[in-house]
């Protein structure tokens, strides 16, 4: 009997041996299905494309909804195409009394631009309830009761029969609807007080909404009634944007959600009493007519984007980078978008298990961790990256770029021992900033993942020059031999420190040390090797640095108030042009003052001037000169510490196909492409479990327990036969 049991064990041990890994996490019915398996680790908190603005939430948004224009993308530098529309606009020209100017017209001779857009026919919005009508032809979920939500508890459970009936054509009418949701109070856009300075009327427009909605609180507005001065319906699929002066940044803007078409219908389905008691809204469930739609939403646990079976008329493109080619990012030129069926977003909110299942291939994709980056990269003695042996023996590819990104450490420019703009407090900011060795800090704490900041702009962005031409000389020498840029010597911080008052770090009257306050929270500076790190550089020249840990509310208020003396942030390009890097610094945007997003409170008329000639300008060698001046100001001045642009560091397998590192055009997913064969035989290759040495143990237990039995069994034998005696 027992001999037959552990037959039986090794019987069911190898029956378990079947197609699908033991480990798999995902469901037996979505094995060999065409979707995407990626990851996420922070909850998105708006998907309203009138609120959301954060990298978290594009992720999802950008698939869905379809600003007029997008990035093309495989080009670099970045470029703009039509989306939804029929082409990139050029703006129209116009001066004070409504004369049409030139197109190369003087800036100060412009007093208003305006825009012409002319949708694509025929595109139309995923499959809503919203569109659903009823025989009669009216709005079959409209007039809903608190009863007839009480089963409801999403989007899927409205049901629609017609996909395509239960849809809607996009309209110029709906761009000019989303422009107007920008100045409803209840949503708050984080755009609303820039663009009420640049749309003519979106500021009177927003005064009416916040009138209207202290007479009706908690009612739908329907935005149709209300008027907008700036913007206008020419036809069905024309409307026309009108901005106060020339602001050639516009058409950026035009790429982003916050101008995607929102048509009044959806807006009104989701006004009804009730909906926004059970989670039943635009910021849960949005509503576009892009590649995907989101058809689960659970924050906690996974979000899946399914196929818009409504889009149609996208195709691959056919060029590129040069490299593009080689690498097989043109093999799908010309083919409909998109390939990918359905995505399934896994939140993770550790690394390891996320990198433990992109390593069994159970994600496609995958970021790389500081944990995990010498198991994945190997840097070799000339910088470059390179996979390790173990990456490369799965296929797996390494995909990196820099980053539209700067991170810095500021100086408060109020404040009495590091602001000011005098030479010495000048001088005093360029000591610390030789001394932060951030060659250094990207080596140690970033694993070579980045490039020593000289100035705001990143790689990417106009302006930004390589070589000597574009180093910070008040910081760096050029190593003509080596052709490349050399962190100034402590000896020379130490210089600079001692005529601006403060010999071997003390003041020169007083005696007194210099004692410098960092306020950093745990997602800045704020984890115990970088601020030890950070406290040593400061040591290098006699300063002394005390952080002062706070969290994000609290650092919020005291940038609010400007009493930081020393912050770490960073800033991520909005679009790619020198003016969403330089407007940080300008006078106008100072945080204590203005509550604008300059949290150094620097001020320097000089620079504010050469800005605002500088933003209204084409990229031309005229606008590089100013660029070139206003960067040797804030070399010279110092409100930052320019500390380095970020390198993206993607890994993909070799599945996953048409996968380009982009953090300005976020709408990717449409591109990529699976190869289902060959992940299903990787997945069953890499994660098969080796049974034989469970097998050996099985069969050694039976073999030692196979004579223990045999002797009871003979004892239990001569009991019997005793007893019968």
């Amino acid at each position: 009997m027992p001999f037959k049991f552990f037959l039986l064990l090794l019987f069911f041990l190898l029956s378990a041996c079947g197609d699908t890994p033991p480990n798999d996490p995902y469901p037996l019915a979505e094995t060999g299905e065409n979707i995407l398996y990626t990851a996420f680790t922070e909850r998105p908190r708006h998907l309203d494309p009138a609120q959301s603005y954060t990298e978290d939430e594009y992720t999802f948004i950008t698939q869905i909804y379809e600003p007029p224009l997008q990035y093309h993308y495989l080009k670099r530098p970045y470029i703009l195409v039509p989306a939804t529309v029929e082409k990139v606009p050029e703006p129209e020209f116009f001066d004070a009394r409504g004369r049409r100017l030139r197109a190369d017209a003087k800036p100060e001779d412009v007093a208003k631009s305006v825009y012409e857009l002319r949708v694509k026919p025929g595109r139309r919005y995923q499959p809503h309830p919203a569109f659903a009508l009823d025989e009669a032809g009216e709005p079959l979920y409209l007039g809903l009761s608190r009863e007839d939500l009480a089963d409801k508890f999403g989007i899927p459970d409205f049901p629609i029969s017609d996909l395509r009936e239960n849809s809607k054509e996009l309209t110029a009418a709906d761009y000019i609807y989303q422009i107007k949701r920008l100045a409803h109070p209840r949503l708050h856009s984080p755009i609303f007080g820039m663009m009420a300075e640049k749309i003519v009327g979106l500021k009177e427009l927003g005064e009416q909404l916040s009138a209207a909605n202290l007479e009706r609180p908690g009612e739908w507005l329907n935005l149709d009634e209300f008027t907008l001065s700036g913007v206008e319906e020419v036809d069905r699929y024309t409307f026309r944007v009108h901005l106060i002066g020339r602001y050639p940044q516009f058409v950026y803007w035009l790429s982003m959600p916050f101008f995607s078409p929102l048509p009044r219908e959806v807006d009104r389905f989701f006004g009804q009493p009730g909906m926004a008691e059970k989670n039943l809204t635009l910021d849960w469930w949005p509503v576009g007519s892009g590649p995907y739609m989101l058809t689960e939403n659970d924050p906690n646990r996974r979000m899946v984007l399914e196929r818009n079976p409504n889009f149609q008329g996208e195709t691959y493109p056919c060029e590129g980078e040069a490299e593009d080619q080689q690498n097989g990012m043109l093999a799908d030129c010309g083919l409909p978008l998109p390939f990918i069926e359905r995505a399934i977003f896994t939140r993770e909110k550790e690394s390891i298990p996320y990198w433990s299942k992109f390593l069994q291939g159970y994600y496609d994709a995958s970021g790389i961790a500081s944990d995990n980056f010498d198991q994945a990269v190997k840097i070799q003695i000339s910088g470059e990256s390179n996979l390790s042996e173990d990456m490369q023996e799965k296929g797996i590819r390494l995909l990196t770029a820099v980053r539209p990104s700067v991170f810095y450490l500021g100086f408060n420019m109020l404040d009495s021992v590091v602001g000011g703009s005098g030479e010495e407090a000048a001088k005093l900011r360029r000591a610390i900033s030789i001394a932060m060795d951030q060659e250094e800090f990207i080596s140690i704490f970033m694993n070579g993942r980045g490039l020593p900041a000289m100035h705001p702009l990143p790689p990417g962005i106009f302006g930004f020059e390589e070589g000597k031409a574009g180093i910070n000389t008040y910081v760096y020498d050029w190593d003509e031999q080596y052709g490349r840029a050399r962190r100034k010597s402590e000896a020379e911080a130490r210089r600079l420190l001692a005529e601006a008052g403060w010999p071997n770090g003390r003041h020169h009257q007083t005696g007194e040390p210099l004692v410098l306050y960092l306020d950093t929270t745990s997602g800045g500076m704020g984890e115990k090797n970088r601020l030890d790190w950070l406290i040593r550089q400061f040591g290098k020249i006699g300063a002394q640095l005390v952080v002062r840990a706070t969290d994000f509310n609290r650092l919020q208020d005291k940038l609010k108030k400007g009493t930081t003396q020393l912050y770490f942030l960073g800033w991520n390009a909005d679009y790619p042009d020198p003016e969403n890097f330089f407007f940080l610094l300008t006078s106008q945007e100072g945080k204590a003052r203005y509550g604008g997003v300059n949290h150094s409170n620097y001020a320097n008329p000089e620079f504010d001037q050469l800005f605002e000639r500088m933003k209204i300008m084409d990229n031309t060698p005229e606008r590089l000169a100013l660029i070139r001046q206003m960067n040797q100001i804030l070399q010279h001045d110092a409100p930052w510490i320019f500390a380095f642009y970020p390198k993206t560091y993607l890994l993909t397998h070799a599945w996953l196909h048409n996968r380009k590192p982009s953090d300005i055009a976020n709408n990717s997913l449409k591109y990529q492409r699976l190869n289902i064969e060959r992940r299903e035989a990787a997945r069953q290759a890499w994660n098969t479990p080796d049974y034989r040495p469970l097998i050996l143990i099985v069969l050694l237990l039976a073999c030692l327990v196979w004579p223990a039995i045999r002797l009871y069994r003979k004892r239990e034998r001569k009991t019997e036969h005793g007893a019968q005696g």
